[in-house]
């Protein structure tokens, strides 16, 4: 099947999506432009700052768009190119995409609260804790994840490094220029952008060549300053800026690869079993995870971005919009790896890893546009290095929610939920689990599981606020069951796999998941069991 048929059918069914489904959703949800956003009703100038779209839409979509929608599509065809391309379009549309908008809605109608805090609502003060506790532990896996794949990637392309490091700078300038200085945001942008790329060319003149372990020190430290330092600052206006470069390398992929046309060579269905991953249900559904769905989306949607929306009629194009783009970026990472052979792809993973292949198959759809593909497999590379940074210093931010969270109205209130201690015990665990610089794809199946459970959990607490204002929620029940079962399923067979290979630390880990879970599965139906015994919430 030739990909490029393949890539404007998936684009076809998102832009339908978005103008019909996504658009009865809005309808459903009540989003109105006449209710003010919590950007308004609780400016800080630090977390809650009211923000123009296209800024929030740059800084949601860099923070979601990590590797996660490259690695794990390129791990999911390894069954076939077709039961993943059918995952990354349907669960995208009827399941990623609700979870998102309808995430973000939720926290705007709980003055911009995270998830987890808004379960406390609906679950009671033992089921937040619970939560919190399942957040925070999946936002250390991505932290952990994402610091392995960049330090990799910086080792591999000392250039993505060197420009990395300059854009830090770029941004800041940015943040000060635009908020400080009342400099019109599009003479801004076109200072911050033409930087941006000067940066780049500076990365391939002078590549920064570090050891992993240096690199691993250096992104952990970042993180930490990136985590308490105010939104407006840095980590705002350095995913605005970033996300051209991931415009740039979508929109560049996509004419490269319709230029390009490849042959999908990948069977279109290997089996219902792999050696390494194992069953295609439930291991297709967590490993393809960003690609269709992520759970880490609702923490970034309730933790940060709602707190930055102007309006609530942005919420769409932020919340249900970005997640279809993701799935396009998901869509080239298919077609970049099921261009090639079987024996090609297995010996492209063994090699360099989904993140090379990746590059390389983009710099080879570039070559078509007049790029030399190496010079097109740097750029892919710093690119997505690039917003692996983003998701990484908004992991750390949203762990820092989560663990003050948990804290509060304790007695250890007054000390724990300090911003520098949360900070310091989150960016610390995510460093233990990153020690071991060949863990990436030991623990992605875990933490893809956690993810998606994450998402499950997140529907569910969405799913009770539905249920308690009386509206029709089955848009939201019937993914976030399916979600229970693929993911339930999953960490089971983690727990036994990993214990089998004597895998103590991720069995463990996989274990105090799968039992958060249930418990917050068992407690979600006993409240959704009298929740009509309770008036229907007053709309706010």
């Amino acid at each position: 099947m030739p990909g490029s048929l393949a890539l404007l059918v998936v684009c076809c069914l998102y832009m339908a999506a978005y103008v019909t489904y996504g658009r009865w959703i809005r309808i459903r949800l009540g989003i109105s432009d006449s209710r003010p956003t919590p950007s308004h009703r609780r400016g800080d100038g630090v977390d809650y700052v009211p923000t123009r779209r296209s800024v929030v839409l740059g800084h949601h979509f860099a923070s979601i768009a990590g590797v996660g929608p490259i690695v794990g599509p390129i791990l999911g065809v390894t069954f076939g190119w077709l039961p993943a391309l059918l995952w990354i379009v349907v669960g995208n549309i009827f399941i990623g995409a609700v979870h998102d908008f309808t995430a973000l809605a939720t926290s705007l109608r709980h003055d911009g609260k995270s998830i987890g805090s808004i379960t406390e609502n609906y679950l009671g003060r033992n089921g937040k804790k619970v939560f919190l506790i399942f957040a925070w532990c999946t936002l250390v896996l991505v932290i952990a994840v994402f610091t392995i794949v960049v330090a990799n990637t910086f080792v591999a392309h000392p250039e993505a490094g060197t420009a990395s490091a300059l854009f830090i700078p770029i941004a800041i300038t940015f943040g000060y220029m635009t908020y400080a200085r009342r400099i019109r945001l599009l003479l801004a942008t076109a200072i911050g952008v033409a930087a941006l790329f000067v940066a780049v060319w500076l990365g391939m003149s002078f590549p920064l060549s570090l050891s992993y372990d240096a690199w691993v020190a250096l992104l952990l430290a970042y993180v930490s300053v990136a985590s308490v330092t105010p939104v407006w600052l840095l980590l705002q206006p350095r995913d605005y800026l970033n996300s051209f470069l991931l415009y740039v390398l979508l929109i560049g992929g996509f004419v490269g690869l319709l230029l390009y046309r490849p042959t999908l060579k990948l069977e279109a269905f290997a089996g219902w079993s792999d050696p390494e991953l194992g069953a295609l249900f439930p291991i297709l559904f967590v490993t393809v995870a960003c690609g269709a769905i992520s759970g880490f989306h609702s923490l970034v949607a309730s933790g940060t971005t709602a707190k930055q929306l102007d309006r609530e009629g942005d919420a769409q194009i932020i919340g249900y919009g970005s997640m279809l783009l993701e799935g396009v970026l998901a869509t080239i990472a298919l077609i970049a790896a099921a261009m090639l052979t079987r024996d090609g792809y297995t010996a492209a993973l063994r090699d360099g890893g989904p993140v090379a292949l990746f590059s390389r198959s983009l710099g080879s759809f570039g070559s078509t546009i007049g790029i030399p593909v190496a010079i097109g497999a740097s750029f892919v590379a710093l690119t997505i290095s690039v917003f692996a940074l983003t998701t990484l210093d908004t992991s750390a931010r949203l762990g820092r929610y989560a663990f003050q969270e948990f804290f509060e109205k304790t007695r250890h209130e007054a000390w724990l939920t300090r911003r520098g201690i949360a900070t310091l015990v989150t960016v610390l665990a995510g460093a233990l689990l990153a020690i071991n610089k060949g863990g990436t794809m030991a623990m992605w199946p875990l933490f893809g599981a956690a993810n998606q459970m994450l998402a499950a959990l997140a529907l569910l607490t969405v799913f009770l606020y539905l249920s308690h204002r009386a509206v029709g929620n089955r848009f939201v029940l019937f993914p976030a069951v399916f979600m229970f079962v693929v993911t339930l399923s999953a960490i089971g067979w983690l727990i036994i796999r990993n214990l089998e290979i004597r895998n103590f630390a991720l069995a463990l880990i996989a274990i105090v998941l799968g039992g958060a879970a249930l418990y917050l599965a068992g407690l979600g139906f006993r409240r959704h069991r009298d929740a009509f015994h309770h008036p229907a919430e007053s709309q706010r």
